[in-house]
């Protein structure tokens, strides 16, 4: 049985679940957010966190959309790497970056494993392919810091793998940035107890349940053995052209606010003029007729 602390914290991460919905609906529906929350839900603390939630993340949001113009204008080129344990929060403040901007501009990696023939090849070459152009923007959804961590607490890299890839990663990051890559690290810190809860959550819920794969139970089982691994990528690989930067994410959504914030104060972007646009009109044809789709072609219209 969950005792009435943990049903709680459940609870809590089921209505975060419901507010991933609500923050497409709010904006793509063109919704007023206060109208919205005043109307559906009663006035309690809670509903006063989530109308500064929501106002704060559309906020930073917007900001983004202006860094997007600013990269293309100016030819940036930025990778942004983000790490952590299962269940931290990466995935939620990688959706959140990307949710308004354009997937040509702004695109996420995410590496499965190796296959046999990229085991065979120089350890960071299939990230290599996946770095920005000019213009560009790459979130790395975990990334070559895979050999610290899991890989080094699962076994998958020996102990000469391990000690090459510290070897390596320094002088590889700086490479990136005499190339004019600007480089970004985020690590997202939880505590024991709050992956412990983010499991069962997962466990609990039907629509999240594919999120908990084997090797995250393991993960889960082995948590010592990461946070040794983690402290020690940290201390080897924390260098001045691309310092590691650490996101306090026990509570999701301020994470995915400092982390925004955060990003946008590393780029010194400025608005970028954008020109009138003028919808044309639609050229018409007398001698033009529409020739009428076929009955069985049509989806059938259930709703």
């Amino acid at each position: 049985m969950l005792d009435e602390t943990l049903v709680r914290r459940i609870h809590r991460e089921l209505l975060d679940h419901s507010d991933e919905e609500l923050e497409l609906e709010l904006v793509d529906d063109q919704h007023d957010l206060d109208a919205f929350l005043d109307g559906n839900f009663a006035e309690t603390p809670e509903k006063q966190a989530r109308r500064q939630y929501f106002s704060e993340l559309f906020r930073l949001q917007g900001e983004l959309v202006k860094l997007q113009s600013w990269v293309v204008k100016t030819g940036h080129k930025v990778v942004i790497l983000f790490e952590g344990r299962d269940a931290a929060g990466k995935g939620g403040v990688i959706k959140r970056i990307t949710q308004r901007l354009n997937p040509r501009v702004c695109r996420v990696a995410a590496l499965p494993a190796p296959n046999d023939r990229e085991r065979t090849q120089w350890y960071f070459q299939r990230y290599v392919s996946h770095l920005p152009a000019a213009g560009e923007i790459v979130l790395f959804d975990r990334s070559w810091y895979n050999r610290a961590g899991v890989e080094q607490v699962m076994g998958f890299c020996d102990a000469d793998q391990y000690e090459e890839f510290f070897r390596t990663v320094p002088e590889f990051e700086r490479m990136l940035v005499r190339s004019g890559i600007q480089l970004i690290k985020y690590w997202f810190s939880i505590s024991d107890q709050e992956q412990h809860v983010r499991f069962l959550s997962r466990i609990h819920d039907p629509l999240k349940q594919w999120k908990l794969s084997p090797m995250d139970l393991e993960s889960r089982r082995r948590w010592e053995a990461y946070t040794k691994a983690k402290e020690i990528m940290l201390e080897r690989t924390h260098i001045s052209e691309a310092p590691w930067w650490v996101v306090q994410a026990n509570d999701k959504k301020k994470a995915r606010l400092n982390c925004i914030h955060h990003l946008l104060g590393q780029m010194p972007y400025e608005e970028v003029e954008q020109p009138l646009i003028e919808l044309p009109q639609r050229l018409r044809h007398e001698d033009y007729t529409r020739t009428p789709t076929p009955p069985e072609l049509i989806v059938p219209q259930v709703y």
